[in-house]
């Protein structure tokens, strides 16, 4: 079985891992998530993955509480971290070789982000996952997902979260949402769509890097998308 796609980077959010409530790092969940790597690698599709943190952190609680931005996002980076280690160790816990790399210096426990090194490692079939956002406040884990998809020279940045596409509404309180299967950059910067963010959006669009909004839970979706079947909504020129 091979993939439409060489060389993806998937972007999760932190609620993937999560237990019942929303919040923490469920072992369990994890390892349902990995299953779900697991198959797209093994379609021979190189796998890179940012992952976000919100079931550990959330920054807009700390800013409405007083909290200094570059502190509260500080904290939010350092939370993408105990995410990666998670899902490294439900990854390896199946056979996967993967590698952890952050653009905050932490050697003890994961490699320091270097492009020419993640790349290296996806081209022997490492899974990669890229912690601690871009290492910097006041940008998103979505831009830092579009940041390391562009530099990776990633074919596609897959965006997998709870809803099946891009709706003009929330689909979850209205059931009217009109959903999309495709919209162009600009669509969806006008749109202002809540799956991404404009700067994320942007950074794919100056780069023609398309982006493809998926459901992590539908079964089968993540493997249906990597092989160029029609399913959820491609962002693209």
């Amino acid at each position: 079985m091979s993939g439409k796609y060489n060389r993806i980077l998937l972007k999760l959010g932190g609620e993937s891992l999560a237990g019942p409530n929303g919040t923490g790092i469920d072992p369990v969940r994890a390892g349902q998530v990995a299953e779900k790597i697991k198959n797209i690698q093994d379609s021979g599709i190189e796998v890179a993955i940012v992952i976000g943190a919100g079931n550990l952190w959330r920054g807009v609680k700390g800013l409405s509480a007083g909290m200094d931005r570059a502190t509260s996002d500080q904290m939010g980076m350092l939370a993408t971290v105990m995410n990666a280690l998670a899902l490294r160790d439900a990854l390896e816990r199946i056979g996967m070789i993967t590698r952890v790399q952050t653009a905050i210096e932490m050697k003890q426990i994961a490699e320091p982000y270097i492009r020419l090194r993640a790349i290296h490692h996806l081209e022997k079939g490492y899974v990669v996952v890229l912690g601690a956002g871009t290492g910097n406040p006041y940008f998103t884990t979505d831009t830092a997902a579009a940041l390391r998809a562009v530099e990776i020279n990633a074919d596609v940045l897959i965006k997998a979260t709870k809803v099946d596409a891009v709706y003009d509404r929330d689909p979850m309180t209205n059931p009217d949402a009109a959903r999309f299967d495709r919209l162009t950059y600009m669509q969806a910067l006008n749109m202002q769509v809540k799956v991404m963010d404009a700067t994320a959006i942007t950074t794919c669009m100056d780069n023609d890097l398309p982006i493809l909004v998926v459901s992590l839970w539908d079964e089968g979706s993540l493997s249906s998308a990597v092989l160029g079947e029609k399913v959820g909504t491609l962002i693209s020129l």
